[in-house]
């Protein structure tokens, strides 16, 4: 694993707007950042997709270990989203996609830092972005990347001829992925519709929700975590609604970081996994020598309300809305340091199979919303 340094093209940002990305620019800089590619052999490649494989299973497992033993107030789940969720795994409604966020250093075990298992966004850089930045500076090079094309795939295992899209507007980087998620899904052979979340409605006569238009939602992929739906007007409605959901309410679980304490438990030692757990006082030995970690919110989203821990003391953190819904305590990742930059992977899981690799990087130790993606490549 190398992090190469590179002259980006004269022209990139015409040529990410050309495809339907414009988000490319914050503030502070590029967000898309082609000054630098990392570079994976294929042996490397293989060891993050088994790594996301296995992940995915073994989320999959503490999921239902969750819903065996009631352990929801584990996870901050409130009680009127458990009907729904557990509704939509006794059906084993579908799931689209999710990442996984890894530490990885090209030689070690990849280790899970979260999954980003309900709304993850980076995927129009992910997908699109990236591959025909490859196509045009290293054609002869590959990359791990089949997203597009398992998302068409993927779109195949929903049961409805109609898929309505709901977002919040005037975001571009989720009004973008939206529109690409709908491409592929009408790629797939669906018709789609789309409305602003906060015109989902309700009919209290067909018990069914509807579009803006009134028309009647099958099924309705959701840019918009689980958790605050509950807290919508509409919240009360889930469970009884028909509509297929995407991602469904069991999803819920496997992106609550409140489930690595529970894959910890159920998995203790394993080589993908870092030590995790609802207190930070299994960080501290019977000396009272106190080890490194970060306490993360359960819900958080781009790092919001992430700390590092160190020695007792907070060293870095982010500022945020999140942690009323409480923490969990996990090891400090052996991120690795390429030119003061800091790689986190994030392997694409579409239709429960790893298909894709994005990298975003940071110069401090908590990657957040205005961290970098860098392309990589494959050779």
């Amino acid at each position: 694993m190398n992090r190469l340094t590179l002259k980006p093209r004269a022209d990139w940002r015409a040529k990410a707007e050309a495809l339907g990305f414009t988000y490319h620019t914050h503030d502070q800089g590029p967000y898309w950042d082609e000054s630098a590619c990392y570079e994976f052999s294929p042996r490397q490649i293989d060891e993050l997709e088994a790594a996301a494989n296995t992940l995915h299973d073994l989320c999959i497992k503490a999921a239902e270990a969750v819903i065996e033993r009631g352990w929801w107030a584990r996870l901050g789940v409130p009680e009127k989203a458990v009907p729904a969720i557990l509704a939509s795994w006794e059906r084993d409604d579908p799931s689209v996609y999710g990442r996984f966020d890894l530490a990885y250093d090209g030689t070690t075990p990849p280790k899970l830092l979260e999954y980003n298992a309900d709304t993850p966004t980076a995927l129009v850089e992910a997908a699109v972005v990236q591959w025909h930045w490859l196509q045009e500076v290293f054609p002869r090079w590959d990359q791990f990347n089949s997203i597009h094309e398992r998302l068409i795939e993927a779109w195949r295992g929903v049961a409805s001829e109609r898929v309505h899209f709901a977002g919040v507007k005037d975001l571009p980087e989720d009004e973008q992925t939206i529109a690409y998620l709908a491409d592929t899904c009408t790629q797939a052979g669906f018709k789609v519709g789309w409305t602003a979340i906060d015109e989902l409605g309700w009919d209290p006569a067909g018990r069914r929700f509807v579009a803006a238009d009134d028309a009647p939602i099958d099924a309705l992929f959701k840019l918009y975590p689980w958790e605050w739906m509950w807290h919508e007007p509409f919240g009360d409605f889930i469970a009884e609604a028909p509509t297929l959901f995407v991602e469904p309410p069991w999803k819920l679980l496997l992106s609550n970081k409140g489930l690595l304490p529970v894959l910890w438990e159920l998995n203790p030692g394993h080589p993908n996994l870092l030590a995790a757990y609802e207190s930070p006082a299994p960080f501290v030995d019977e000396a009272g020598v106190r080890a490194s970690y970060v306490k993360k919110p359960r819900l958080s989203r781009e790092g919001a309300n992430v700390s590092i821990v160190e020695h007792g003391k907070t060293v870095e953190e982010n500022g945020g809305d999140y942690g009323d819904e409480g923490f969990i305590f996990q090891a400090l990742a052996p991120i690795p340091v390429f030119d003061g930059q800091r790689p986190v992977c994030g392997v694409w899981v579409v239709n429960h199979e790893a298909c894709g690799l994005g990298v975003r990087e940071e110069t401090r130790r908590i990657t957040g919303n205005l961290s970098r993606f860098v392309p990589h490549v494959m050779r």
